[in-house]
């Protein structure tokens, strides 16, 4: 399909997490773009076979991801491919992907949006962070008060993203199948072909904590394994930005 020029907004929403429900209706009024609802991927209503099907036990991608994706994180990158498809069938321009837990400050989100726009076409992943990056990079352009810069080591969370067109379709091909959560995934850049930028400021932030917490990470573990993670996560994020760094090319 061809592009229409347009760029609208989805907001990613498990329809079993109706407390959030108020949530979407402030996100959709405090968006300034067309804004349509995506129903989320429940990770607990995937078959043990829905989920072979698109998750890799055994690895696919170099340094390994020490842990198991729990079903809330495998329905979550899966929600997020639904945002891709439906970014590329509905022949956008780009689209712009939140997650429900995410405020909007409304005038700072738009001038955020307004740079991003001018150069989505050019860098294909534009990110709105939801808290304070500190090690945030060159900046690349620039309006007002408003960056982009590109940061080494790409964040973690999938929050709040603008995707072109072409950026989400090349995730789409290259997500078939996966071994760890979106938002690591979307930091190997040399992988995917794709180097975001983030917006500073943002005009986001994170609001979880005040609409009951996360149902995507697990919650409760036992003891062992809360110090395994605590263990393996700063080795493994030190391989990654080691990687991102090896992998980092100037931008054009």
């Amino acid at each position: 399909m061809s592009g229409t020029g347009d760029i609208e907004a989805f907001i990613i929403h498990l329809a079993r997490a109706e407390a959030r429900r108020s949530q979407v209706d402030r996100i959709r009024s405090d968006c300034p773009l067309p804004v349509r609802i995506l129903d989320a991927v429940d990770g607990r209503a995937l078959s043990p076979a829905d989920i072979d099907a698109v998750y890799c036990r055994s690895g696919l991608h170099t340094p390994r991801y020490p842990f198991e994706p729990t079903i809330g994180e495998i329905g979550c990158f899966l929600s997020h491919r639904k945002a891709w498809q439906a970014i590329v069938a509905s022949g956008l321009e780009a689209g712009l992907v939140f997650e429900d837990d995410v405020q909007v400050d409304t005038t700072a989100f738009r001038a955020a949006l307004d740079l991003a726009r001018t150069h989505i076409s050019q860098y294909g992943i534009i990110q709105f962070q939801v808290r304070e990056i500190t090690d945030q990079g060159p900046a690349i352009a620039s309006a007002d008060a408003v960056r982009l810069t590109r940061p080494v080591l790409v964040p973690l969370r999938a929050s709040c993203t603008l995707y072109s067109r072409q950026a989400a379709q090349q995730l789409l091909d290259r997500t078939l199948r996966f071994d760890r959560p979106v938002d690591t995934f979307m930091q190997m850049h040399w992988l995917t072909g794709l180097r975001p930028l983030i917006a500073v400021p943002s005009g986001v932030g994170d609001n979880s904590r005040e609409i009951g917490g996360t149902t995507i990470q697990a919650k409760n573990l036992p003891w062992l394994k809360r110090l395994r993670r605590e263990v393996l996560r700063p080795l493994y994020r030190a391989r990654i930005r080691a990687l991102s760094r090896s992998n980092d090319q100037p931008p054009d």
